[in-house]
């Protein structure tokens, strides 16, 4: 039989990268990329010529089947997301889920993620953590919020930058507005920065400079007694 391999990408930094990362890729028989062209480039950087296909949210419950069955006849196919670690807030848990339930190897490489150097780096504890992702929108998202406000352990969300100021309000409201909070963005990237301080305090620094990049909040639990 063959194989999945799920493989971390570069987060920002190319160098990034992993030696073994290029390797599996090179090897791959396919390559499944959330998206063709963004992938493209990285391929084309670390002068990879496999073969891919798309593999993203819209289209992954119609091909999991096509995919294990393809495994099951030999080939060794490599899971890719646009960046970081695939199947964190990215496609890869329902192919990686049909193939332990089909008893075929999965094997995940050790490399980037955003979440965790922006929690090693928000100076916040992280002996115990708990991640959420990206908030709901619209529907759940007070009640997920109520939720959170009795969470003491140290949390760690995933937001867009046009949703980031509506999100640390909210965080002001439910969490209160001296709660420690760390907004980590562009992390590896030439602009990376990281506004750390109290929920009013760092809510005001993006309401008057609008964020650009891909975001990470870390939230202090709710402190005891």
């Amino acid at each position: 039989m063959g194989k999945l391999f799920l493989v971390p990408t570069p987060i920002g930094n190319l160098e990034d990268m992993t030696f073994r990362a290029v390797k599996v890729l090179q090897e791959a028989d396919l390559i499944l990329a959330e998206d063709t062209r963004t992938s493209g480039k990285l391929l084309k950087h670390f002068e990879i010529t496999t073969q891919m296909h798309s593999h993203h949210m819209h289209n992954e419950h119609k091909t999991v089947e096509g995919l294990v069955d393809r495994i099951k006849n030999g080939q060794t196919l490599a899971l890719i997301s646009d960046a970081g670690t695939p199947a964190i807030s990215d496609p890869g848990f329902l192919l990686t889920r049909a193939c332990v339930e089909a008893g075929l190897e999965v094997d995940c490489l050790p490399g980037a993620t955003a979440f965790v150097p922006a929690l090693v780096n928000s100076g916040l504890p992280n002996d115990k953590f708990v991640f959420e992702g990206f908030l709901p929108v619209k529907k759940g998202r007070q009640t997920r919020f109520l939720l959170l406000a009795e969470e003491e352990r140290t949390m760690i969300f995933y937001e867009s930058p046009h949703k980031l100021v509506k999100t640390l309000k909210n965080m002001v409201e439910f969490f209160g507005e001296d709660r420690s909070i760390s907004v980590s963005r562009e992390i590896s990237k030439l602009h990376e920065e990281t506004v750390r301080g109290t929920a009013a305090e760092v809510l005001k620094h993006f309401e008057a400079k609008a964020p650009k990049g891909e975001i990470v909040i870390i939230v202090g639990g709710k402190p005891k007694g």
